[in-house]
């Protein structure tokens, strides 16, 4: 669970070790040189790769890179010294044995010394980071809790005693209709079995953790088929179930073992470069789209009155809800007046389209057109709550009213364009169709994938395909 999350974190951590590590060989040389003269930095510079390697693999093989979330910081620090206590063994005893004496003893103990310093402050500020983003809320996964017995009680004990590791447990499901609305270990019981469906609905939930006793096993099968329909990551403490189409694997924290569910992609690296991209191009296309804004702006104001921008209230990340930002395209009032136009709807399902929409001014339908009413848009990528291809980010009235396998549209950051968009989407008049090619793109997900989808966009935007 929180194992595989830190992968990424702790591999760009070992990258940026060895950078301080061969920075601290060259600050040990001129160092040492600026104290007394030695010999050239070529007769020296032949070692700077073995050098690398070994504080790599010695810092590797202490375990440092292994639990970085959970670990207490003197068990940190330990790791470090013991990793260059051994290094400066292994360092010293091959210029004894190699005879290489033109390497200053006083260089080999500062080449030591300043990496344990560098490394040390590093992963203190690290560690002290993390703590206090943590404990104002940041970076958190709520986790909703099935079961209260002894070992549930078990894993609150272990969660409350560890709030750095950056887990909230949001209620407790129970079937046990006495302990229901009372407290266990500080968790309130939020309600039964039967009423799983709904706390997830109108909660966010980002992952679900079964501790149950055996004979409960076959009253949580559909609870676990519902996570795996929802796209919510199901966390079972044995080894029982079959999914239909969640890739399954085992994980554990801290002892406790689970059977993890993904029915998201989990290529954690991959979603890592995907998230590096939206920043990347969000970034400078807000810069570089600057003029358009600007010309857009004047237009809307001269051409209507009202704010040039529209912002609406929008589910994101499995329920998360954000503020969406839009080229305002229609009258001042326009969400009013949709009740007056409700029944020319054209679509099948919990959305509204019309192809003529009273509401909309003239230069709010070329903006429309040509889709240039989403770039606003790109903020919300670079904020993090949208990403640049994903499924398109629906009101809460909306998912009020949807079957559960919609609901699994929630379960990857919602995007300004997806498959939907790039297949003609006026020719898609049922949501179930819609609500279909966004799985597909959430089964068939790659990075090759939002490039494919990201190219097909831009002639569907030049020639007003997608409309």
């Amino acid at each position: 669970m929180l194992k595989e999350k830190a992968i990424i974190f702790r591999r760009l951590l070992m990258l940026f070790d060895l950078f301080l590590v061969g920075a601290s060989f060259f600050l040990a040389y001129y160092l040492r040189a600026w104290l007394a003269p030695i010999v050239a930095f070529e007769e020296y510079a032949i070692f700077i790769i073995p050098y690398v390697l070994l504080w790599g693999y010695l810092l590797y093989r202490a375990g440092l890179y292994e639990s970085f979330r959970t670990a207490a910081l003197v068990e940190i620090l330990y790791k470090i010294f013991r990793a260059a206590f051994f290094g400066l063994l292994i360092f010293s005893t091959a210029v004894y044995v190699f005879k290489l004496g033109h390497l200053s003893r006083s260089f080999v103990a500062l080449a030591f010394l300043l990496p344990t310093a560098l490394l040390s402050v590093e992963n203190i500020f690290f560690v002290l980071l993390f703590r206090f983003l943590r404990r104002r809320g940041y970076n958190y996964r709520s986790i909703l809790l099935v079961g209260s017995g002894r070992r549930a009680q078990n894993f609150i004990d272990l969660v409350n005693e560890n709030k750095d590791w950056g887990l909230y447990i949001v209620g407790i499901i129970d079937d046990e209709l006495e302990k229901m609305n009372t407290e266990i270990k500080g968790i309130k019981v939020v309600g039964s079995l039967k009423d799983f469906g709904d706390f997830i609905h109108n909660n966010v939930v980002d992952e679900v953790v079964f501790i149950v006793p055996r004979s409960w096993l076959d009253k949580i099968q559909d609870l676990v088929y519902l996570c795996e329909t929802e796209g919510i990551r199901a966390n079972v403490a044995v080894d029982i179930y079959s999914p239909r189409f969640a890739r399954a694997r085992q994980t554990e924290l801290k002892g406790f073992p689970f059977f993890t569910f993904d029915a998201t992609p989990s290529r954690l690296w991959h979603l890592f470069f995907k998230r590096i991209l939206d920043i990347v191009v969000s970034f400078f296309g807000l810069i570089i789209l600057l003029p358009v804004f600007l010309v857009v702006a004047i237009l809307i104001k001269l051409t209507s009155p009202g704010p040039v921008f529209f912002s609406q209230v929008r589910c994101g990340l499995n329920g998360r809800r954000f503020r969406l930002f839009k080229f305002r395209t229609m009258v001042v009032g326009a969400e009013e007046k949709l009740r007056e136009i409700l029944d020319r709807n054209e679509m099948k399902g919990p959305v509204f389209k019309v192809t003529n929409d009273p509401r909309i001014t003239p230069v709010g339908r070329f903006l429309r057109e040509f889709s240039i009413d989403e770039l606003p848009q790109l903020w919300n990528v670079l904020w993090g709550d949208m990403s640049l291809v994903g499924p398109r980010p629906p009101l809460p009235t909306e998912v009020k009213e949807y079957d559960p396998w919609h609901r699994r549209r929630l379960s990857m950051r919602p995007g300004i364009t997806c498959l939907w968009q790039i297949s003609g989407r006026n020719k898609i008049v049922d949501f179930n169709e819609w609500a279909r090619l966004d799985l597909e793109y959430i089964d068939r997900w790659s990075l090759g994938l939002d490039f494919k989808i990201l190219l097909k966009t831009i002639p569907a935007v030049i020639f007003a395909t997608g409309k």
